[in-house]
């Protein structure tokens, strides 16, 4: 039988987590955090009147928000268009920045398409949807799409030509096929840029997400805004806005873990240290 706090092997884990936790991030991100809090709170108590409530209000707001039944309706909808559109933009962002960094004669017949996705506003895009499409789920999952599948393809094709020529020659020396150069030596090797690919295109998928909602059709998490900013419910219009801010940086995170675990060879040397000491 050990004691409190000590491991079978007769060392101490809880003060090792403690000591883990007091020189990781957390502390500053919490530190940084307070102060953003307390100087919100000053400005919106003293100056901001009904543009900017305090932050104490906004939290009141935020909480009483979660248990109204029209937050997780405009949660539900503006989701649906976020996971379709993001989806969408995997599947077909990855063989293509796949091929584009594989095949130079695909790229040079399809790059300049690539360059008017990086380079066109999309919302300039949002009338063409409506006219074509119209105002219904599949114009916000077209726009979410766009907004996220030149993250995903950029990294794709970048991760394909990072990978050392010598690699494929080699493979091609003892005799292996297309098929299996793909397998072992490609998408393992371009992996690491997909996820992070993924990961970007992620945020910027919920950030297609509000923002066809703004421009084209009120509804979920936009209709919401555009309800409260009429209203000048600037408490709860706070509120939504940390509650998608929220959701974002949950899923971020997600991706970030999924990128970890799909990629372990790619961690940082100095995460790696950290685990040893």
């Amino acid at each position: 039988m050990t004691a409190p706090g000590i491991s079978a092997t007769g060392r101490r884990t809880t003060p090792r987590l403690l000591r883990k936790a007091a020189h990781g991030t957390f502390p500053y991100q919490l530190l940084t955090f307070a102060v953003f809090a307390t100087a919100w709170e000053i400005y919106g108590r003293y100056w901001g009147g009904i543009l900017l409530p305090p932050f104490s209000d906004t939290a009141v707001a935020t909480v009483q928000l979660l248990g109204e039944a029209e937050l997780w309706k405009a949660l539900w909808l503006s989701n649906q268009a976020l996971v379709l559109g993001f989806v969408a933009s995997v599947v077909l962002g990855v063989p293509a920045g796949l091929l584009l960094g594989r095949f130079r004669t695909v790229e040079r017949y399809t790059d300049i398409y690539l360059s008017i996705l990086l380079v066109t506003p999309m919302a300039a895009v949002i009338p063409l949807l409506v006219m074509s499409v119209g105002f219904g789920l599949l114009s916000r999952v077209i726009l979410v799409t766009l907004f996220s599948i030149v993250m995903v393809i950029v990294n794709a094709r970048a991760g394909i030509r990072q990978i050392d020529a010598s690699l494929i020659e080699m493979s091609r020396t003892y005799g292996a096929s297309e098929a299996q150069i793909w397998r072992r030596v490609l998408i393992p090797g371009a992996l690491p840029a997909i996820m992070t690919g993924v990961r970007l295109a992620l945020g910027r998928a919920v950030t297609g997400m509000v923002i066809v909602e703004l421009l084209m059709v009120s509804v979920g998490f936009g209709g919401l805004i555009l309800e409260y900013r009429s209203l000048f419910e600037a408490p709860k219009l706070y509120a939504t806005i940390v509650i998608i801010l929220a959701e974002a940086l949950a899923l971020i995170a997600a991706a970030r873990w999924a990128e970890r675990k799909a990629t372990p060879w790619a961690a940082p040397r100095n995460s790696a240290r950290s685990t040893r000491d």
